[in-house]
């Protein structure tokens, strides 16, 4: 009764009639995205009600822009997230000019423990093949020049041709922007990183290596002009130039995963689940 009465308040305050969308989870909820139990929801609500405030807004201006009504906002605001989908809250926070990232944390650091499996391993299946192919690698090179920081994960130099690569690993499909951003800026950079280690660079090129899975395969097709445009040479043109280098290429190369020495399960990447067989039984016969 005292919902049900709250409920109403609300609905006279804003002009209603009858009782908000919102009201029932089940009507207003804009797909199953639950929240992690990690999230802690009255920060989260402080956070949107700061950068409103920041920006001199209203609830019912955020609202207007991000095409929610007025009492989801003070929801928000006041941390009462139990109905509310991941897919709203990303609209207000692009309204707000914020981005909105959910981390989901398990036993300590038990979980980057669990993922950084698939990238070393990732890793360590280019890093022998690159030795298979004549190359010397360097991995996990850190750099900071003129105030740019970062590290590329392997770093690849052939003698004979004084070719640089520059190798970026992903165990999933990353996001795209970001990755090519950040490719881009490190082979700029690879010339001087590799001067540093007594390298002569001729050339730069650059290589994005996934693991290679239905799903990585699958979400690479959905945005395959992207990738086609900044990675035009695919596997098997990848594997022709690790083994004669010529001009600097930009190349996209799917691999296996692979067991880092030390792993003896693997917990990410190529896994399925499947449900046990059982054996059929059919009737039993009298002797």
């Amino acid at each position: 009764m005292a919902e049900a009465a709250r409920l109403a308040c609300v609905s006279r305050r804003y002009g209603r009639t009858r009782a908000p969308r919102w009201s029932s989870p089940s009507k207003w909820q804009v797909g199953a995205s639950p929240h992690p139990a990690a999230m802690d929801p009255v920060r989260l609500g402080h956070a949107f009600r700061a950068l409103r405030l920041q920006k001199r807004w209203r609830q019912s201006d955020l609202a207007a822009k991000a095409d929610v009504s007025p009492a989801a906002i003070s929801l928000i605001e006041r941390g009462r997230l139990e109905s509310v989908s991941i897919r709203r809250l990303r609209r207000i926070a692009a309204a707000l000019e914020a981005t909105l990232e959910i981390r989901l944390r398990w036993n300590g650091e038990g979980l980057d423990r669990l993922l950084d499996q698939a990238h070393a391993g990732l890793v360590e299946t280019l890093v022998r093949r690159l030795h298979a192919e004549g190359w010397a690698t360097d991995v996990e090179v850190s750099f900071s020049i003129r105030g740019e920081r970062g590290s590329i994960d392997v770093l690849g130099y052939h003698e004979a041709t004084r070719m640089v690569l520059v190798n970026e690993v992903k165990s999933v499909v990353p996001d795209s922007q970001a990755t090519l951003a950040g490719l881009d800026r490190k082979a700029r950079l690879a010339p001087e990183i590799a001067r540093a280690r007594g390298w002569k660079c001729r050339g730069v090129a650059r290589l994005l290596v996934v693991g290679d899975s239905s799903t990585s395969r699958r979400r690479i097709d959905s945005l395959v002009a992207t990738y086609r445009t900044a990675f035009p040479a695919g596997g098997a043109e990848v594997r022709r130039w690790l083994h004669r280098p010529g001009i600097p290429i930009a190349g996209l190369l799917f691999l296996p995963y692979s067991q880092p020495t030390h792993a003896r399960t693997s917990t990410t990447g190529m896994q399925r689940v499947r449900r046990p067989r059982t054996k059929a039984t059919g009737p039993i016969r009298a002797s």
